[in-house]
């Protein structure tokens, strides 16, 4: 279980550890080395998903590790409250980023259209503050699209029992 703490109020997400390892294990070598502490979410499409873990206040990315092999194959779907790993078109590039589905988003899932996004998890606790999220007011910034006005920060992601 891991907690993130955030500007705008925490909340918890179970990691499926069974049906995403490899995932799991590189979202959970980001935790331990605090890379997300600090950074902020910086895409946020109401009715769609909030999305985080790259990018600095000042939009400006910070570095990964080498990218990791989907698991989009793996049953689990976008379901609303569900975290999936972002990447590129590149289905194997994943990196640290991440987003939060706000709704049920079927059309993001492997069986609905493969290569799709692997979910790895889901919130336990704290859904109201990614609804919140959800309400913020967005701009376009530094050549991005629906970046919160005022920065929503991670400030920490610890381990929990």
């Amino acid at each position: 279980m891991l907690q993130f703490t955030t500007t705008l109020g925490n909340f918890s997400v179970s990691l499926n550890t069974a049906l995403a390892p490899k995932t799991c294990k590189n979202f959970l070598s980001y935790v331990k080395a605090k890379h997300y502490d600090g950074l902020i979410f910086h895409r946020i499409i109401p009715g769609f998903m909030v999305q985080g873990g790259g990018m600095e206040p000042s939009l400006s990315p910070r570095k990964t590790k080498k990218p990791i092999n989907s698991e989009a194959a793996n049953g689990l779907g976008n379901k609303r409250g569900s975290i999936a790993m972002a990447r590129t078109q590149d289905p194997h590039s994943a990196t640290s980023q991440f987003f939060i589905n706000l709704v049920d988003n079927e059309f993001l899932d492997y069986a609905s259209n493969p290569p799709g996004y692997t979910v790895f998890g889901e919130i336990t606790a704290g859904l109201e503050v990614i609804d919140a999220m959800a309400k913020v007011a967005t701009t376009n910034r530094r050549g991005h699209q629906d970046v919160p006005v005022e920065d929503i920060v991670i400030l920490s992601v610890s381990e929990i029992d």
